[in-house]
């Protein structure tokens, strides 16, 4: 169920939120558990029993690492993680290796593989990604254990952070799974009514606008594209992933909100970036946080030699791209974001600081590159639309199609949208507008008429359009 669709918004949400707010304080928790199983079993009732199982072994094996001593606990640890990334990987990463392994063999002379497919459950890497924390964090002793299986259960299934995140560790909630009565207030039902339509209106009026066209522009063979036009695509495609997964955090940090939660932030304008380094700071902060604490760190993080951290940023990296998608052309954006990770450590961030602000341009057109290797569907077709914006091949110099007025402004919107805050004045007050929880009236009016403006604009885009794609259905 999309957050954007018509079923959530005019059905599935009033009813959950009427529920929620009329619960007493002790059955909160159920009618989120209900609503939150009911939510993934509108797209996922086929998974919905095996997911349940494994969140119910996992309570299990949490419960006895708790009580057991010394490489007793490493055992259940081990058994735990085993069994959390074998069922990421048959799920999302079976038809990859089968493909691959079918293309060796036909290459070799042999007949091609032939298997059913394997469905990919949706959101089952964030799925993944919360039952690994919550095992890593009592093992570590971060927190005990939830005492509840019941509470368990709501901290894996919540609705909002589900199949698009933001990433929320065990840690970061797990005094609210139980009591959340101090942001049980009016003014953060109001904060969170406004993050949400905030994500909302990202994701429908500018993320939907732009994906139209640029799902149009890659559709077309990289052969017949001007290099005006190729960079049109990717631009627009740049803009459109932006805010459509910032607009999908902000409504799930906003549904949080509503509810007495205060997930992390998961986006921080990540296109007024001054290097790539930078730009994994801001960009899907959640993800990188788990990277870097649960992979990189472990590996030795910055403690070892520089060859070996330049092997292990590369590492990590490639594995951020396979995590994205079971696809050689992830696994190539990963290497790609590596690869300037490791060259801002050897020389360019020293450059970039000379350059000052001016330094965004280039970190913003590497980063347009590299989402062309995340949009295409092959890497071959990447690696064909790249070369295409660099000017190789015929045709190099025709004129851009005609493009709508609503496109155009559309496109102007979201870069003034994603570079405003280079201002450090401007970023200040976006800081402290998503993040206030106390309003005078004043205030409390002011963000009352913008939301209901942009719920109206919202929800005119969304009945009169029916393009309104969920791109995260891979992830």
């Amino acid at each position: 169920m999309v957050f954007s669709s018509t079923l959530f918004l005019f059905y599935f949400l009033p009813g959950f939120l009427l529920l929620y707010f009329l619960a007493p304080a002790r059955f909160k928790n159920v009618v989120a558990l209900v609503a939150s199983l009911l939510f993934y079993a509108w797209g996922g009732l086929n998974f919905l029993a095996l997911f349940l199982a494994s969140v119910v072994i996992n309570f299990v094996l949490i419960r006895f690492m708790d009580k057991a001593q010394n490489w007793q606990k490493r055992i259940y640890l081990i058994l735990s993680i085993v069994l959390n990334v074998a069922m990421l990987f048959y799920f999302k990463y079976a038809n990859f290796f089968l493909e691959n392994v079918s293309a060796l063999g036909e290459a070799a002379g042999s007949s091609p593989l032939t298997w059913e497919k394997v469905v990919l459950p949706i959101g089952i890497s964030f799925f993944t990604f919360e039952k690994l924390t919550y095992t890593i964090d009592v093992y570590r002793g971060v927190n005990k254990p939830l005492r509840s299986f019941w509470d368990f259960m709501l901290y894996i299934m919540l609705f909002p952070k589900m199949i698009a995140g933001p990433i929320v560790r065990f840690h970061e909630i797990a005094d609210q799974l139980t009591d959340r009565t101090a942001f049980d207030t009016v003014d953060q039902k109001l904060a969170g009514l406004f993050r949400f339509m905030i994500g909302l209106a990202k994701k429908v009026l500018i993320a939907n606008v732009l994906g139209e066209q640029a799902d149009a522009i890659f559709s077309l063979s990289p052969a017949e594209l001007p290099v005006a036009q190729a960079w049109l695509g990717a631009v627009a495609y740049t803009f459109q992933i932006y805010f459509d997964f910032s607009g999908y955090s902000d409504m799930a940090i906003g549904l949080g909100r509503l509810m007495g939660f205060q997930f992390p932030e998961n986006f921080n304008n990540p296109y007024i970036s001054r290097s790539i380094t930078e730009f994994w700071q801001r960009w899907h902060i959640t993800l990188g946080r788990w990277m870097r604490d649960y992979l990189y760190i472990p590996l030795g993080g910055n403690r070892v030699k520089p060859a070996r951290l330049y092997v292990n940023l590369w590492t990590v990296f490639i594995l951020s791209g396979f995590w994205h998608g079971a696809a050689w052309n992830f696994i190539a954006w990963g290497a790609y974001h590596g690869l300037f990770l490791v060259l801002d450590r050897l020389f360019l961030l020293r450059l970039y600081r000379k350059l000052g602000a001016l330094s965004i341009l280039p970190t913003f057109v590497i980063t347009v590159v590299g989402w062309v290797l995340f949009r295409a569907e092959t890497l071959a077709g990447a690696l064909a639309y790249v070369s295409r914006m660099l000017g190789l091949g015929v045709n190099i110099t025709a004129a851009l199609p005609y493009y709508t007025r609503e496109f155009w402004f559309t496109l102007v919107l979201a870069a003034v949208f994603s570079f405003m805050a280079a201002l450090p004045r401007i970023e200040r007050w976006e800081i402290r507008t998503l993040a206030a929880s106390h309003f005078s009236v004043r205030a409390a009016a002011g963000i009352t008429a913008v939301t209901a403006l942009l719920l109206l604009l919202s929800m005119g885009y969304i009945v009169g359009s029916s393009f309104n794609p969920f791109i995260y259905f891979r992830f």
